[in-house]
């Protein structure tokens, strides 16, 4: 019977392909017109370590989120299988190499200790043979698992000796085995494989035959031996166009159409995948007309990137730096000068674990306190939050216009989840865009000393550099002219007029670019979260709606101004013991941001801060423990 939903993990070295995989399976069941979602797990170095996609592939939604237990888990190598055995549904199917079998886990060097102990702590238990060949037979018998066994050397090898190739070439097509493997059990035709290879290698005729020519191999074995198993059923999405992207790639197009003409950075994860698109970007044309360039600075270090970004805004061109924690560190005495200055900057802030180094490839939202008061002194800024790629797309448009409008500085938050999400995506309606760039001149109508700072209004007229007039800036307090000024009536008088800005901001900018609410008022509890908990949340709630429980969720997008009545207005609908705040953090940082803003404290808590994604099956059991009165606080760990 075909399926509603399938679940998926390929799993190899860090640098064997795995990316290749995932962007060829997701085009293909996209062309199918199925939904998609996949996440990519890495540890912080370049090769050799285990890596691993997880995809969710729906034909009755665009899905939002990732579960377990999976339908399949592919194997590169022996590492994934000892990984993820037990992350495998009761009749999933397993795809191995047949050349692991005898492989100990004692062999298998890049496995973090306490990996290894747990695993190993488990084969003692259940009396297994610390080999894969004996851990296949435990699952296939206890789990009813179903074992596809490979020759993956001998796939290779007819490659080679088809193609003309070394056998160390032969090995770059690995994860085409996976690919025709998955194609197999889940029906996708030939053909859509075919169009995810020739999107991947776009002009490489002879690397795109060589891997269709491996796939289409596997997928016929597969679909031989095993049959689809797991056939999709057909799509019921209705979705004419579509994107398939990384959230890093979708905020890079949504600069790019806001207007982007300067991006600086300094290489660090997750943020240089956006410059790095940016990059291959740069000149764009359109029927051989240029149609937008933009100059992408890889600079020394972070604060040459916020400080380089700085001086090309003052220029009157639309400029954001991309960044995670430890640059945002560097660059805090920048932001603070582009507070006092009244600089129109975006700042692109990918959140990772932390503090120092931390994490470098997990995710996290710790950083938003940090957001909110980071640099000494007060000056205003916006913080604004994407919890999904069409969020970060239209957001990272209106951070170009908002810090224009109001001319301060706009952090954008986004996480390393998002970042590294592929995921199927309508396509934005292009008749919401609106590119506002405030009071820029490049014509000023008099020229000479010039009252940048004028007191007369909290956003002056804005000339940019080389417009003709004259202008002062400086990190001191300064008067009118930008000319140091240490007065105190001037101080006073300065100080209140960059801060009005804000509440200019507060009554103008709308209720729905900062908060949404989903669900019915009336419903038995409410989900409040931001990031990339809206996705899981959404459907932890829709799942738990056909169990007989009505959730709602209330999602925070922008954090100052923060929307204060709103959302008091929202939370006093309910029960205080229903209302549930959901963050990847330990200290609930949005919960104490509404608390600061509105007087309302959340009791009850999901967190989770072990560097993987919320997934849907724990935070639904989370919610029923809460709902059932078994504790005010759940702390989730699933994943490897």
């Amino acid at each position: 019977m075909p399926r509603k939903e399938i679940y998926f993990i390929l799993g190899g070295p860090q640098g064997a392909g795995l990316e290749t995989s995932s962007s060829v399976l997701t085009s293909a069941f996209t062309s199918e017109g199925y939904g998609v979602i996949s996440d990519r797990e890495y540890y912080s170095n370049i090769m050799g370590r285990h890596s691993y996609i997880h995809a969710t592939v729906s034909s009755i939604r665009i899905p939002r989120s990732l579960t377990y237990p999976v339908d399949i888990v592919g194997a590169m190598d022996a590492e994934t299988i000892f990984t993820h055995f037990n992350d495998i549904s009761k009749n999933g199917f397993i795809i191995y190499d047949s050349g692991t079998e005898n492989t100990k886990i004692q062999q298998v060097i890049s496995m973090e200790k306490e990996v290894y102990e747990r695993i190993t702590e488990f084969f003692n238990k259940n009396n297994i043979n610390q080999d894969i060949k004996s851990l296949i037979s435990y699952v296939e018998k206890n789990s009813k698992i179903i074992p596809i066994k490979l020759d993956y050397r001998g796939i290779l090898n007819t490659l080679k000796d088809k193609f003309s190739i070394s056998s160390v070439e032969a090995q770059k097509y690995k994860s085409s085995i996976l690919i025709g493997a998955v194609a197999g059990l889940t029906d996708i035709d030939s053909q859509s494989i075919a169009i995810g290879i020739e999107q991947r290698f776009k002009g490489k005729q002879k690397i795109i035959d060589a891997n269709k020519y491996i796939a289409d191999l596997v997928k016929e074995t597969v679909e031989k031996e095993f049959g689809a198993e797991l056939k999709l059923d057909h799509s019921s999405i209705n979705m004419d166009e579509f994107i398939v992207s990384s959230g890093n790639d979708i905020v890079g197009m949504g600069k790019i159409v806001g207007g982007v003409r300067y991006q600086s950075y300094y290489p660090i994860t997750p943020a240089a995948d956006e410059s790095v698109f940016l990059e291959a970007h740069q000149a764009i044309s359109v029927n051989g007309k240029s149609i937008s360039s933009i100059a992408v600075f890889q600079t020394e270090d972070e604060i040459a990137a916020i400080t380089s970004a700085i001086g090309s805004a003052l220029t009157g061109a639309r400029s954001a730096t991309a960044t995670s924690g430890p640059g945002y560190s560097l660059m805090v005495e920048g932001l603070g000068w582009a507070g006092h200055n009244e600089v129109p900057l975006v700042i692109t802030y990918y959140q990772r674990g932390g503090p120092s180094t931390g994490l470098p490839t997990r995710g996290s939202q710790s950083d938003l306190l940090f957001s909110l008061y980071s640099s000494h002194g007060e000056f205003p800024r916006i913080v604004l939050a994407s919890g999904d790629n069409m969020e970060a797309f239209y957001d990272s448009i209106d951070a170009f216009n908002f810090a224009e409008k109001y001319q301060l500085p706009v952090i954008h938050l986004l996480d390393k989840f998002l970042a590294n999400v592929i995921s199927t995506t309508p396509l934005p309606d292009f008749n919401q865009i609106k590119i506002d760039r405030g009071k820029l001149t490049f014509n000023p109508k008099s020229k000479g000393a010039y009252k940048r700072y004028d007191i007369s209004s909290p956003i002056n007229d804005r000339p940019a550099l080389g417009s003709g007039v004259v202008m002062w800036h400086t990190g001191d307090e300064h008067n009118e002219y930008g000319h140091i000024s240490e007065d105190p009536f001037n101080r006073r008088a300065m100080y209140e007029k960059r801060m009005k800005k804000l509440e200019i901001a507060d009554k103008e900018i709308p209720i729905e670019k900062r908060a949404i609410f989903y669900g019915d008022e009336n419903a038995d509890f409410l989900l409040v979260g931001w990031g990339f908990v809206k996705g899981v949340a959404l459907d932890a709630i829709e799942e738990l709606k056909a169990q007989g429980l009505n959730g709602a969720y209330l999602h925070l997008k922008m954090f100052i101004p923060f929307p204060s009545k709103y959302v008091k207005g929202i939370l006093q609908k309910f029960d205080n013991s229903k209302v549930i705040d959901v963050e990847h953090n330990i200290m609930g940082q949005a919960a104490q941001t509404i608390t600061t803003n509105t007087g309302y404290i959340i009791n009850k808590f999901i967190l989770k801060y072990t560097g993987r994604p919320i997934y849907r099956m724990e935070l639904i059991n989370a919610i029923k423990n809460i709902l059932n009165n078994k504790s005010d606080k759940e702390v989730l760990t699933y994943g490897e």
